[in-house]
């Protein structure tokens, strides 16, 4: 690791893994891309060779090699939690794609083990680094909206998944993507103390044929009393959305505008603009700069913006939203201790 800049490495080449690895090489703010890691020897070598770094099959490649500070883990979430374990044993500091785990002991042993070695551990939460994310939150810190009474976040996908596998390592529909909702939700209001959902399998049946749902509606009730609603659907048809509303007593908050450009084109009785279909182009500057803030952590040698207690909050959230769904009433949820 050079004085400047931190080396990192990354293990899980899917969609989002090698996303990650593109913007390690192609330049982020105080990092280097040293090494790619998949189980899929033909992906780790097409991926490697690409970005002109070493890669390997075997995730403790990464972990012996002296010259990486930290690692990358975008692996399948069943597989999160021991891979941090072994990366705090070998020193290495830990950023992980969300959530933690599929459960609460695993995700709590995970963030015990970092502690007892002393490094960094930052959880994928990219809404937090979104510029537009980031001046809201500065904005309700400084008291601009007055007291806050009502939250709504959205989150929409243009195509549901073609199959239901993933489920088994990822987790269902609140666990692995509206839990950045719920993240949100209590990042900028605070903790939320019951959920109720109402959840349906509209566009591709096999979903409920799991039990899990493609559309829901999540309403929430703040510690604070305010209340708040999260949407989300697998299946919108027309693009990627997510956006949020905050109503204060003094003010409003919005961001809805999830487009490429700003121009809108009118004909007559019609407005057309356009819409991106992909989280990654959304939040494209947002995956760059927690990438950025997690080597300045490990540079700093000070905890992450965005670390393990986030994830098991934001986790206990989308558990009870998913135990709503499946017993058909609210759910209470008992805040974390701040200890």
């Amino acid at each position: 690791m050079s004085r400047d800049r931190v080396s990192l490495g990354v293990v899980g080449l899917g969609h989002l893994g090698r996303f990650h690895a593109e913007n390690l090489a192609a330049g982020v703010s105080g990092a280097h891309l040293a090494r790619v890691v998949d189980a899929d020897e033909s992906v780790a070598r097409s991926v490697g060779s690409e970005l002109g770094v070493a890669w390997s099959t075997d995730y403790t490649s990464i972990l012996e090699d002296d010259g990486i500070a930290g690692v990358a883990i975008v692996t399948p979430t069943s597989l999160h939690a021991a891979m941090i374990e072994q990366a705090a044993a070998a020193g290495k500091h830990v950023f992980t794609e969300k959530p933690l785990s599929l459960d609460l002991n695993s995700s709590l042993r995970a963030i015990e083990a970092t502690k007892r070695a002393g490094v960094c551990l930052q959880v994928g939460f990219h809404r937090r680094f979104d510029p537009d994310y980031l001046a809201a939150a500065q904005r309700l810190g400084a008291g601009e909206l007055g007291e806050v009474r009502f939250f709504r976040s959205t989150q929409r996908d243009v195509h549901a998944p073609a199959d239901t596998r993933y489920l088994a390592s990822d987790g269902d529909f609140f666990l692995d993507a509206l839990i950045h909702d719920f993240d949100c939700a209590r990042w900028m209001v605070g903790e939320v103390v019951e959920v109720s959902t109402c959840g349906a399998s509209l566009a591709s049946p096999m979903f409920g044929e799991v039990g899990d749902v493609d559309n829901a509606v999540v309403t929430l009730r703040f510690v604070s009393g305010a209340i708040g609603v999260v949407d989300g659907s697998r299946c919108a048809g027309y693009g990627y959305e997510a956006g949020i509303e905050i109503l204060g007593s003094d003010a409003t908050m919005r961001i809805v505008r999830n487009s490429l450009t700003n121009l809108e084109r009118l004909s007559a009785g019609d407005a057309h603009r356009d819409c991106v279909e992909d989280f990654r182009v959304r939040f494209a500057s947002a995956y760059v700069n927690e990438l950025a803030d997690f080597a300045s952590a490990i540079r700093e040698r000070r905890p992450a913006k965005v670390g393990g207690e986030d994830a098991v909050a934001a986790f206990l959230v989308a558990q009870a939203a998913s135990r709503s769904h499946a017993e058909g009433r609210p759910v209470r949820i008992e805040p974390m201790s701040r200890d």
